[in-house]
């Protein structure tokens, strides 16, 4: 388990985030583990908020040219390659290294199937610090100050030759072998961040990760992104756009006017070619008429 605190959101860190990461990358997300302490539950299938936790991650790392996954292939809301270490069960060392044979990008994204709160500006954080430095690699530290090297960025060529070494030892394979092995043996930056670091190891945790989204400050966004999982939709809309329709049409109209109405705005913008500007455009004339319906209602009282 790593340490929880509640302030703050996901990847907001001890001060600005760095501008955009760089433009190619991969990731690696190792959801092969035996979850001893969560009784041998699928661990990566848990829910949170809905949504499958590797599910949560893959969004996290949505940006990626290749997304590898070191697992047994299941149903994800996103595609990815599957990848096994042989023989399955052989560590995160011989995880990381058949995952990353799948990868071709300079810099790579690794984490592991179990974290609630990584999002993707965590994401966007790691490859900036990685690509504006001379680190080998750049990794959070969660709010004990430990170094998390399954939620980090590094630069595939070290991987590489870091996994290389003790495969070439005599006798030596990375079957069983601790990932300190590796990154022990890296120059790595720190990005503190106790909230993207979080991540899911008992029941506990699990039953953390569950309120904490429900809290009132993170529970409309977790329903949007869950709903857009569960719909197969990737599009960005401005949610207080149509919050506003909403309330217009609520009291403008009547209550039930306003699920209604954010519908026909909807199958408006899909018939218009979708995207963005179409739910925007198909909200604006939507909002326009419920403040037509709201005058002409004030103009019929007595007194106007």
């Amino acid at each position: 388990m790593t340490a929880y605190e509640p302030p703050g959101d996901p990847g907001a860190g001890p001060g600005p985030a760095p501008g955009p990461g760089p433009a190619g990358y991969d990731a690696v997300v190792l959801a092969g583990g035996a979850a001893r302490r969560l009784g041998g539950a699928d661990k990566p299938g848990l829910r949170v908020g809905g949504r499958a936790l590797l599910d949560r991650v893959l969004a996290a790392c949505a940006g990626a040219r290749t997304t590898v996954v070191v697992a047994g292939p299941r149903p994800t809301a996103r595609p990815v390659t599957w990848a096994r270490e042989d023989p399955p069960g052989g560590g995160p060392l011989a995880a990381l290294a058949a995952g990353l044979r799948h990868t071709t990008a300079e810099y790579v994204v690794v984490l592991s199937a179990d974290l609630p709160f990584l999002g993707e500006p965590t994401v966007a954080r790691l490859l900036s610090a990685l690509a504006a430095g001379e680190a080998d690699g750049v990794l959070l530290t969660d709010a004990d100050g430990r170094d998390q090297p399954l939620v980090a960025a590094y630069r595939a060529s070290a991987l590489r030759r870091e996994l290389a070494a003790p495969a070439g030892e005599e006798g030596t394979e990375l079957t069983g072998l601790p990932l300190r092995r590796l990154t022990g043996a890296l120059r790595l930056a720190r990005v503190p961040d106790a909230v993207a670091s979080f991540d899911c190891d008992t029941w506990d945790d699990i039953a953390t990760a569950r309120a904490r989204i429900r809290e009132h400050g993170h529970v409309l966004d977790e329903w949007i992104s869950a709903a857009k999982d569960e719909l197969g939709i990737d599009l960005d809309v401005d949610t207080g756009l149509l919050l506003d329709l909403a309330r217009d049409a609520a009291h403008g109209v009547a209550r039930p006017a306003a699920p209604l109405t954010t519908f026909l705005v909807g199958y408006a913008a899909g018939r218009a070619g979708g995207g963005p500007e179409a739910v925007a455009e198909a909200a604006r004339k939507a909002a326009a008429l419920a403040q037509r319906w709201a005058d002409e209602a004030t103009d019929a009282r007595p007194d106007a």
